[in-house]
C-alpha cells in the first residue's frame, strides 16, 4: 500500500494502484466471459469486431475511475466507436482499450489484454496491461521501471536485424491494396533476412513481449492511441525505443509505431517500411 508520504512525492502513484486493480478486475470479466459465445457486431470493417463484453469492460473500467477521479479525462476504443472523440488534452487522461484482441477473444485464442495508459500533459505517465488469460499484469512507470507480475522487465538490446525475431500484424483492414502494402513490408523485412516474424493477435501484448526481451521489434500501422498508449511505456520503461514508421518521434495519435530493443534496429526497420496513408486519431 502507498504511504501519504509516497503520495505527496508521486501524484499519480495513486492512479497506478487503481488502474492495477482495475485491469485485474477487467481481466475476471473478459477469462469469464471467454468460456461463454460471444455476440459478435462489426465495427469499420468485416474483420474489425466488437462484441458486448468489450462495451461491459469498458462500461465498468470508465464509471469506476469517473467515481474516484472525476476531473479526469477519457479515451475509451467503445467510446469512440459510439462517436466520442478521441481528443487528448493536457488534462490528466486516461486511455482505455478494454479488449485488446477482441478478434482473439472472440475465436478464444487465448491472447486478451486489458490496456490503461494514462497521460498527463500529453506524455504518457504509467500503463498497465494485463494479459488475461496467462494471468500476466505488465507495468510501466515513467523513470520507474517496467515489470511482469513484479519481476522488471528488460529488452533484448539486440542491435543486429538479421538476428532478430519481429512481430507484427495484418491488421484488419480488407482492402486489397492496403493489404498489398503490409505483405510485401513483412517480405521486405524477411527477405534481408531476419529470424522471423511472430503476430499474437494484439498490439499491446506484442509491445509487452518486446519489453521482456522475449521479441526484438514489433511495428504496425492502422492501429490506434489505445492498443498503444499502455505498453508504449512499458517498452521504453524497459530500455526500449518507440519510434514513428517514418523514423521520426513517436506519435502517440499517427496510428502507426516501431518499437524496438534498441534504436539501431528500430531505425533499420522503418527503413524498409512503406507507409500505409492513414486518418489520425
Amino acid at each position: 500500500q502507498t504511504t501519504e508520504e509516497e503520495k505527496m512525492g508521486d501524484p499519480w502513484q495513486e492512479c497506478m494502484d487503481f488502474a492495477v486493480a482495475i485491469a485485474r478486475k477487467a481481466g475476471v470479466v473478459i477469462c469469464a466471459a471467454l468460456k461463454h459465445e460471444a455476440r459478435v457486431m462489426l465495427k469499420s470493417s468485416p474483420a474489425d469486431l466488437v462484441t458486448e463484453t468489450d462495451q461491459k469492460v469498458e462500461a465498468m473500467i470508465i464509471s469506476s475511475i469517473k467515481e474516484k477521479f472525476p476531473s479526469h479525462s477519457f479515451i475509451g476504443e467503445e467510446s469512440v466507436a459510439a462517436g466520442e472523440k478521441s481528443t487528448l488534452t493536457d488534462n490528466p487522461t486516461w486511455i482505455i482499450d478494454p479488449i485488446d484482441g477482441t478478434t482473439n477473444f472472440v475465436h478464444r485464442f487465448p491472447f486478451v489484454a486489458v490496456s490503461i495508459g494514462f497521460a498527463v500533459n500529453k506524455e504518457i505517465e504509467f500503463g498497465v496491461v494485463y494479459s488475461c488469460v496467462e494471468d500476466k499484469m505488465y507495468t510501466g512507470r515513467r523513470g520507474k521501471g517496467a515489470f511482469c507480475n513484479g519481476q522488471k522487465l528488460h529488452v533484448s538490446e539486440q542491435r543486429d536485424i538479421t538476428k532478430s525475431l519481429i512481430l507484427s500484424e495484418l491488421g484488419s483492414n480488407r482492402d486489397p491494396e492496403t493489404v498489398k502494402i503490409v505483405l510485401s513490408n513483412i517480405e521486405r523485412l524477411l527477405c534481408i533476412p531476419i529470424h522471423g516474424i511472430r503476430a499474437v493477435g494484439t498490439a499491446a501484448v506484442n509491445m509487452c513481449l518486446v519489453a521482456t526481451g522475449g521479441a526484438d521489434a514489433y511495428f504496425e500501422m492502422g492501429i490506434h492511441c489505445w492498443d498503444m498508449a499502455a505498453a508504449s511505456v512499458i517498452i521504453t520503461e524497459a530500455g526500449g525505443v518507440v519510434l514513428d514508421a517514418t523514423g521520426g518521434k513517436f506519435d502517440l495519435m499517427s496510428r502507426r509505431i516501431v518499437a524496438a530493443s534498441s534504436r539501431d534496429l528500430g531505425e533499420r526497420i522503418c527503413k524498409e517500411l512503406q507507409i500505409i496513408p492513414l486518418e489520425r486519431d
